[in-house]
């Protein structure tokens, strides 16, 4: 099932929370070999967990994580502006437009599990009143994003072949979302329930009529 959690909640789904960092330090550090930290309990932080990032994740009936996203508005600090400034023709900051980063994969998950994630994406999209998604992306991830059926616009690039790293932009389609939903095996009734147990209908509303 998706679970929508903001870091200052982590707490109360420990488990969940202990193996999405450690298996965010085995995907970027241990199979991508990025420059990421990595602490002395594996788990992969950096500076925007701290500020109190929307998760959408993926949980397994395990309680353990299967994959998941982090979410943050452009109107305070992101990465996409602070570290690949360089290919954007200036910041990116707008209250309907949020950065969505650190997109994990636990080993062996499926393509369900992925396109679950960009469903939740959805979710927020729709139900916050975010118009577009802007994150960084490597040159695995296209085939991903095109196997689900969400793939960016790209905004600029750099490097080259497997090295290649880009800013995207996603917007929400509602052809899309369907085939999304298909490929992920969600009714998307059943997503927009996870979503309201989450932050229930109301508040979805009065955040949305406020952005």
């Amino acid at each position: 099932m998706l679970r929508y959690v903001y870091a200052s909640d982590l707490n109360d789904f420990p488990k969940l929370a202990r193996t999405m960092f450690r298996d965010r330090a085995d995907q970027f550090k241990t199979r991508l070999g990025w420059d990421v930290n990595v602490d002395e309990n594996g788990y992969e932080r950096d500076e925007y967990d701290d500020l109190n990032p929307l998760y959408v994740i993926w949980e397994e009936p395990d309680g353990s994580h299967g994959g998941s996203m982090r979410f943050l508005p452009t109107t305070g600090r992101t990465m996409v502006n602070e570290h690949f400034g360089d290919l954007i023709s200036g910041a990116i900051t707008s209250p309907a437009i949020w950065e969505c980063t650190r997109f994990c994969l636990t080993r062996g998950a499926g393509g369900h599990v992925a396109a679950a994630l960009m469903l939740g994406g959805g979710e927020i999209m729709q139900n916050f009143g975010v118009e577009h998604f802007v994150g960084v992306f490597d040159a695995r991830m296209v085939r991903i994003y095109r196997m689900i059926g969400s793939s960016p616009e790209v905004l600029g690039s750099a490097g080259s072949g497997r090295d290649q790293i880009s800013v995207g932009l996603w917007h929400f389609d509602p052809d899309a979302a369907e085939k999304v939903a298909e490929r992920a095996g969600v009714p998307l009734e059943r997503s927009r329930q996870w979503f309201d147990r989450a932050f229930g209908s109301e508040t979805a509303i009065k955040f949305a009529r406020s952005a």
